[in-house]
């Protein structure tokens, strides 16, 4: 962040107290991560409430603190008391955004937002200065927090924006004020919160709302609903550039990812750079060489004791359209040895869970899967949708899948591992064969 004095922070934030003449240089909201320069912010959780350690921030040499109430035996100049410590973080934010001249692009999506999030930040490299989002910083502490990140010598800065509730996109567009708005898709995350596809899609289109003026808005045109995104998009972009299967930009792609979704983002960083004005020839060399990040399709070729296996670990997400397009991904994938997927449950899809493992489970049919591995309850309706020559392996929890496969697996073998997080936690089988086996690097 900009330096600012703790007046000027007082200022920003509403506080009319006396506060010490000191300067700040960052804002943190972890109490082990403070020195001299550094304004504390104490947020409360669930779990967690990080007033209860502004005592101990400021004694161990951190600058400032902002909290929700009055800190007993503390230097009360030091502490600056606001009603809702979040709103406080965001009003900083917002400063710190205001004061950057480069150019925003914000981004958001029910799947792919990340990688598509990296692919563009690589694409941008090649023709400026270009900060981004750390990881999937994405929702109301992480995108403050980037925000506040911010190169300011940067030329182009992009903020993933994430939520599970309507409304939370709209602050957070809000607090990003972004020049150029893009929405990968609209798919059915979330409905446990949502209720709808329709209802998604009106919370993804709040990015627009927070565009400055003379913004563009990027659409997928392929996605559900996107009547309702360009709708949205009408009402506070100046310009629609729109991308899909039948308009894409006009150029020649040779992916190093396989599978219908990498094209897709590609198509999406690049509408991006259309939307820039900037030559594409440069875009079109970073989107070709772009590889996957761990956990989102990334391949492994890995030595299982001299039989070779490709890993495809894409155990970070797990919504049934990503899902389908890793296992249509995977059924064109050329291989030695047997196809196999092992798939967790996917999670807060409410009354459309049974309906959506169904759905997964005819894709893994009509692909010819070889072995198909289903963990957690939820995958038995996924598991039924099998043709008797598909070998099927169920697993309550992910407890002894990770030794079965490794007995299990032969040369040429390639094994797409694919599930919700934090749900089903068939991350941790990638993981282990990543860790245990002999690597021969990245595909």
């Amino acid at each position: 962040m900009i330096a600012l004095k703790a007046q000027k922070i007082a200022e920003i934030l509403g506080y009319e107290g006396d506060v010490s003449d000191i300067e700040i240089r960052e804002v943190s909201t972890d109490s082990r991560k403070v020195d001299g320069h550094t304004l504390f912010i104490a947020l409360k959780g669930e779990k967690f409430d990080g007033h209860n350690f502004i005592a101990d921030v400021l004694k161990s040499g951190g600058a400032m603190a902002v909290s929700g109430k009055k800190i007993d035996g503390v230097d009360e100049k030091k502490v600056i008391i606001v009603k809702d410590t979040l709103k406080a973080l965001g009003k900083l934010a917002q400063y710190n955004r205001r004061q950057y001249k480069g150019t925003v692009i914000a981004l958001t999506g029910s799947s792919g937002k990340t990688t598509t999030k990296e692919e563009l930040k690589a694409a941008l490299s090649k023709y400026a200065k270009t900060y981004a989002t750390s990881g999937n910083f994405n929702n109301f502490i992480g995108v403050p927090r980037s925000l506040l990140d911010i190169n300011m010598d940067a030329k182009y800065a992009i903020i993933e924006m994430g939520m599970s509730a309507r409304g939370e996109i709209d602050y957070l567009t809000k607090l990003t004020e972004p020049d150029v708005a893009l929405v990968t898709n609209v798919y059915p995350m979330h409905l446990e919160f949502l209720g709808t596809l329709e209802n998604i899609a009106k919370a993804k289109a709040e990015i627009f709302s927070g565009l400055r003026a003379g913004g563009t808005a990027v659409i997928n045109e392929d996605t559900a609903y996107t009547e309702i995104l360009e709708a949205e998009a009408q009402k506070f972009a100046e310009t629609m550039v729109t991308f899909g299967k039948n308009q894409h930009p006009a150029v020649t792609l040779c992916l190093s990812e396989e599978g219908e979704a990498f094209l897709y983002n590609a198509w999406a960083v690049l509408s991006v750079l259309q939307a820039l004005g900037l030559e594409l020839e440069k875009g079109v060399e970073a989107v070709n060489a772009f590889s996957a990040p761990e956990g989102r399709g990334k391949k492994f070729l890995l030595n299982l004791n001299g039989k070779k296996v490709i890993l495809i670990d894409n155990s970070y997400s797990g919504g049934p359209d990503a899902t389908v397009m890793a296992v249509h991904a995977l059924g064109k994938m050329p291989a030695n040895g047997r196809k196999i997927a092992l798939i967790g449950k996917m999670a807060e899809l409410g009354d459309y869970t049974k309906e959506a493992h169904i759905r997964v489970g005819k894709a893994l049919r009509e692909n010819n899967i070889d072995i198909v591995i289903g963990v957690c309850a939820e995958t038995r309706d996924m598991l039924n949708e099998l043709n008797v020559s598909q070998e099927q392996h169920y697993f309550e929890t992910i407890k002894g899948v990770s030794d079965f496969l490794l007995s299990e697996l032969q040369d040429g073998d390639v094994v797409l591992v694919k599930g919700s997080h934090y749900s089903s936690q068939v991350y941790k089988v990638a993981t282990f064969f990543k860790e245990k086996c002999c690597g021969l690097g990245a595909c």
